[in-house]
């Protein structure tokens, strides 16, 4: 009975974990106004035909915090390239001089800031929603245990093991946001 206890809390803390590294990658894409080369992450290029991510045909680079620079590996591609950045929607104005795709990133807004600041809360809440269903998973599995004989003491102690990690996660979640936040508003 206890390897099938500590199987449901590593599978509940793996299903956690995933959940922060999620979070983790979103806030990669919310722009605390410095330049960073995962803001075009989403971009894809159509390199003949085939739709491709922006890394896969040129390298991007940021020469200071409010440039940056896409070097396409084949000159021809500088045309699509400025193309599928525009088609992407993210605010930017790509500049070609004919070797390089220079961005310059404009300065946020108090209200831009106010709003990365909402979908950042936003993110991190699904992160929190998928850290308690993961939860609510593992309690579940821990019923059936009882209900097929399993010792109420040691269902109890397990439930209380899954609380634990589900507060651990929730306070690395707010520990995240709260740093991504004030990485948001720091102008």
């Amino acid at each position: 009975m206890m390897e099938e206890i500590d199987f449901i809390l590593d599978s509940s803390e793996e299903s956690m974990k995933g959940s922060l590294s999620h979070l983790e990658k979103e806030f990669l894409n919310i722009r605390a106004g410095k330049a960073s080369p995962a803001m075009l992450g989403g971009v894809k290029v159509d390199y003949y035909g085939a739709q491709t991510p922006l890394s896969q045909v040129a390298n991007v680079n940021t020469p200071d915090a409010r440039t940056l620079t896409v070097t396409p590996w084949e000159k021809a591609m500088l045309q699509p390239i400025e193309k599928a950045i525009m088609i992407a929607n993210l605010g930017f104005n790509p500049m070609n001089n004919g070797e390089n795709i220079i961005i310059n990133i404009p300065a946020l807004t108090e209200e831009r800031r106010r709003d990365l600041v909402k979908q950042a809360k936003a993110e991190a809440e699904d992160a929190k929603i998928g850290v308690r269903n993961a939860r609510k998973d593992a309690n579940t599995e821990i019923k059936k245990l009882e209900k097929d004989g399993t010792s109420e003491d040691v269902c109890k102690k397990a439930e209380d093991d899954v609380q634990e990690l589900t507060n651990a996660y929730i306070k690395k979640i707010d520990d995240l946001l709260a740093h991504k936040e004030a990485e948001i508003m720091k102008v």
